[in-house]
């Protein structure tokens, strides 16, 4: 943007000169204004067309001024015109404001505050969902690069009610907080969850001792990436087998199974059905691992087949994302 400004004010200036040259000429030798205004652009350009008058010595004096002063200036302000188009400043303030853009029509999306480790991989598994997201995150070095990587963010501290009002935070449907310090994410949690009451939190815990402290600020969930670490790495270790499974059946180059939760509709064709007359696993190919009642605080893993689908029920299943998105559509409201 400070290119922006000094070409804006090499422009005025050369408004400027164009327009006191343009009185000059009305006043040294009598012209009308379009008759000065033609002086003073072939004496600007050099062009060399006739003079629409008689020309004093003082005109010519004049004209000398006018000629050492432009040719100077406008040659600088092309040369950065030049220079600002061809170093994708242009480019630069296009992606502006095509972000800024996309942040005013963000709705149930996803607010990730901070971008450290934890948070690249947040954005990337919310990318390969196509899920709708914003970044909110101060340092500059990593905001030149999310800017690269052409990541929709916000520069600013996720800890500011402003910032996370300028992310729309009270039309979002979820908010991650990966921030390097717990303070910072209890502060981030607590003010998020002040400015919308349903916003689904998730808050990353670097201290043990860190998890009730964002539970009682608003999070629904919180997640020690240490703890998970050492968890996969003692699997890797004690059940290597099934470690295998996880990273080479589960997740492969070719196909990546996911573990959704799915609500049932009370206008769905599955509501009041059991699960052997509503066929899941045929119509979609999905695995149903659990079901939780309405009613129930917990799930109950591996249902009967004589379980029966109810109104707000909700499913855990596993498979593809198409065979997902086939089971949401029966899941939701038939039409009529």
């Amino acid at each position: 943007m400070p290119n922006v400004k000094r070409i804006m004010m090499l422009a005025i200036f050369l408004v400027f000169l164009v327009f006191g040259a343009t009185v000059g000429y009305m006043v040294l030798l009598d012209l009308s204004f379009l008759d000065a205004l033609y002086m003073t652009v072939i004496t600007i350009s050099t062009v060399g067309y006739t003079e629409v008058a008689e020309m004093t010595q003082a005109a010519q004096v004049f004209s000398i001024f006018v000629i050492v002063t432009s040719v100077g200036t406008v040659g600088f302000v092309i040369s950065r015109i030049g220079a600002f188009f061809t170093s994708g400043h242009m480019n630069e303030i296009w992606r502006r404001n095509r972000m800024e853009k996309n942040i005013e029509h963000l709705k149930d999306h996803y607010i990730i505050a901070g971008s450290g480790e934890t948070g690249f991989y947040i954005m990337q598994q919310f990318q390969n969902r196509g899920v709708p997201f914003v970044v909110i995150e101060k340092d500059p070095e990593v905001v030149e690069e999310l800017q690269d990587a052409d990541v929709t963010h916000i520069t600013g501290d996720a800890t500011h009610e402003d910032v996370l009002s300028r992310a729309h935070i009270e039309r979002a449907k979820g908010l991650v907080a990966t921030l390097s310090k717990d303070a910072d994410n209890v502060f981030v949690v607590l003010t998020a969850r002040q400015m919308n009451k349903d916003l689904h939190i998730v808050a990353r815990a670097i201290d043990k001792n860190a998890h009730e402290k964002l539970k009682r600020a608003g999070a629904n969930y919180t997640v020690s990436p240490n703890e998970i670490g050492g968890r996969k790495m003692a699997a890797m270790m004690l059940k290597p087998s099934t470690t295998y499974f996880m990273e080479n059946v589960i997740h492969t180059e070719d196909i990546t199974l996911e573990l959704e939760e799915i609500e049932i509709h009370p206008k769905s064709r599955l509501c009041h059905k059991k699960l052997k007359e509503a066929r899941i696993s045929d119509k979609t190919g999905l695995i149903v691992l659990a079901i939780k009642h309405e009613k129930d605080e917990k799930f109950r893993f591996n249902p009967h087949a004589e379980e029966t689908l109810a109104p707000h029920d909700k499913i855990i299943v596993i498979g593809q994302q198409d065979q997902i998105e086939t089971l949401k559509g029966l899941a939701e409201e038939q039409p009529k």
